[in-house]
C-alpha cells in the first residue's frame, strides 16, 4: 500500500515524499483511516513502529479542514501529551516535518528549561501543542494556556505516564478539555489501569495494535563501551581511526550533539557530515548521497533524520548516545547486517544511561558484549548498582586517557561477555 491510497491530502504527501516515505507501516495503515473518520482510537503500539506518524498525519489533515484564527488569536486545537522531553521533541519535529507545507503552527513545551522561550512561541498563536504534563500544568496555572478549544487530544505512551506517576496530572489536564472532542490513546502495553482509563476517556473507540519490534539481526555483532559523557567524542575518534571501518552511521540523541560530533571528527582529520531537521533538504540529500556513494565514510544523524536512510552495505552503526526508547535501538542497528552481510553495532553508555541499556537488553533478550578495555574507561563504574541510585557521587570526568588499565570487573556481576579494543580491532575490525 502507498500513502496516497489512504486519501491523504497533497500537502502532506509532498512532505512525506521529502522525507522519503512512500509506504505506511502497519500501525499507520490501520490507524490513519480511523482517525480521519473522526473516531476515538485505542492503539497498542510501541515507539519504533511508526506510531507518531499514525496520529500526526491524520491530525494535521483534520485540522487543515477547518480555518485557523488570526495569528495571535489561534486557539490550541490539538494537544499531544507525552511523558518525556525527548519524546516531546521528537513528536514536535515529526509534526513540523509532515506539516511543512501547511499553514498550521506547532510548538512544544517541556520542563527542565526556562519557560520564557515557550511563552513567546505560545503568544504567537498555536494550532498544535506537544507537551509534557508537568510543564503544561504550570503554564495552565499561570493562565498562559487554555484548552477550551481542543478538538483532538492525543495521549501518547500512556503506560509510561502511568509508571512515572503522571496520571494525576494527566487527569487534571483532560478535565480541562471539552467534553466533545476526538481522543486517541496509545500505549505499548495494556495493563488494567490503562484499560480503565480508556473506558473513562474514549467513546466507542476503534482498537488497533501491532506486534512490537524486538529482535535484532543475528549477523550483527553488538558491543557496549562504558565511557564518561565528556569522553564519548574522544572514544569515537579513537574507534574511527581504524581504516577497516568502511562506513559508519553514528547516532546522536540531539541535533546540537550531531553537529558537535561531526565538528570534533573533522578537527581530528576524520571527514564527517551531520544530518538532522535543521539542515536544508539539499544539504541532507548531498550528505546522504556522498555516504551512499562511499565518498563519505562517516555520517552523523539523529533518529528522525535517519528514518529515510536505506543503505544495503553498512559496516558499522555507532550509538554515541543510547536511545531512551529501546525499540529505537533495534531500528538503529537494523541498518547494518542486511542481506546476509555481517555488521557491527557499537554503543556508548555513561552512568546516566545504564537504565536505557537495561531496557535494551531486556527487549532483545541478551546482553551486549562489553569492550572492557579502551583508552577512556568510565570512572568509578559499579556494575551491580543501578545508575539511578548513584545520585551525584559519580566520580569525575577524565580529559585524558588513563595510562593503566582499570581493575578488571567481575563478568558474573555485569552479566555480559568482555572484549578488549586491541583484541576487537584484530578480530572484529573496529
Amino acid at each position: 500500500m502507498q500513502f496516497q491510497e489512504l486519501k491523504i491530502i497533497p500537502e502532506i504527501l509532498n512532505a512525506l515524499k521529502r522525507e522519503d516515505y512512500t509506504e505506511p507501516t502497519p500501525i499507520q495503515e490501520q490507524a490513519i483511516p480511523v482517525v480521519l473518520s473522526g473516531r476515538d482510537l485505542l492503539g497498542c503500539a510501541q515507539t519504533g513502529t511508526g506510531k507518531t506518524a499514525a496520529f500526526a498525519i491524520p491530525t494535521l489533515q483534520l485540522l487543515a479542514q477547518t480555518k485557523s484564527g488570526a495569528d495571535r488569536q489561534r486557539p490550541i486545537r490539538s494537544l499531544i501529551l507525552t511523558p518525556t522531553r525527548e519524546l516531546a521533541i521528537q513528536i514536535y519535529e515529526s509534526f513540523s516535518a509532515y506539516g511543512r507545507y501547511m499553514k498550521l503552527r506547532t510548538t512544544v513545551v517541556y520542563g527542565g528549561v526556562s519557560q520564557k522561550g515557550q511563552e513567546d512561541n505560545l503568544s504567537r498563536g498555536v494550532d498544535i501543542l506537544v507537551a509534557t504534563p508537568g510543564r503544561l500544568l504550570d503554564l495552565m496555572d499561570q493562565s498562559l494556556i487554555d484548552l477550551k478549544d481542543i478538538e483532538i487530544l492525543i495521549l501518547d505512551e500512556a503506560d509510561r505516564m502511568l509508571d512515572m506517576g503522571f496520571i494525576h496530572d494527566v487527569r487534571k489536564i483532560v478535565a480541562r478539555t471539552p467534553g466533545e472532542k476526538q481522543t486517541l490513546l496509545f500505549s505499548a502495553t495494556m495493563p488494567d489501569d490503562i484499560a480503565r482509563l480508556s473506558n473513562e476517556w474514549l467513546k466507542k473507540p476503534a482498537r488497533v495494535s501491532v506486534t512490537p519490534v524486538s529482535s535484532t539481526v543475528e549477523s550483527t555483532e553488538q558491543y557496549i563501551c562504558f565511557v564518561d559523557k565528556g569522553n564519548k567524542r574522544n572514544l569515537l575518534t579513537h574507534i574511527l581511526q581504524d581504516d577497516a571501518i568502511t562506513s559508519a552511521l553514528v547516532f546522536s540523541r540531539t541535533k546540537h550533539g550531531a553537529n558537535q560530533i561531526a565538528k570534533h571528527l573533522a578537527a581530528n582529520d576524520i571527514p564527517a557530515l551531520a544530518i538532522h531537521g535543521n539542515k536544508s533538504q539539499s544539504a541532507r540529500q548531498n550528505a546522504l548521497n556522498a555516504f551512499k556513494n562511499r565518498e563519505l565514510r562517516v555520517l552523523v544523524a539523529t533518529d528522525i533524520a535517519a528514518r529515510g536512510i536505506d543503505i544495503e552495505e553498512l559496516s558499522h552503526v555507532i550509538n554515541v548516545d543510547l536511545p531512551e526508547v529501546p525499540e529505537t535501538y533495534v531500528h538503529r542497528i537494523g541498518r547494518t547486517g542486511r542481506a546476509g552481510l555481517s555488521g557491527i553495532a557499537i554503543s556508548f553508555c555513561n552512568i546516566d544511561e545504564k537504565p536505557y541499556l537495561a531496557a535494551i537488553e531486556k527487549l532483545i533478550r541478551k546482553p551486549l558484549t562489553e569492550i572492557a578495555e579502551h583508552p577512556y574507561p568510565l570512572v568509578n563504574f559499579v556494575p551491580s548498582e543501578p545508575a539511578q541510585k548513584q545520585g551525584r557521587n559519580r566520580g569525575g570526568r577524565q580529559s585524558k586517557p588513563r595510562q593503566s588499565n582499570p581493575a578488571p570487573r567481575d563478568r558474573n556481576q555485569s552479566g555480559r561477555g568482555r572484549q578488549t579494543v586491541a583484541r576487537a580491532t584484530q578480530t572484529r575490525h573496529f
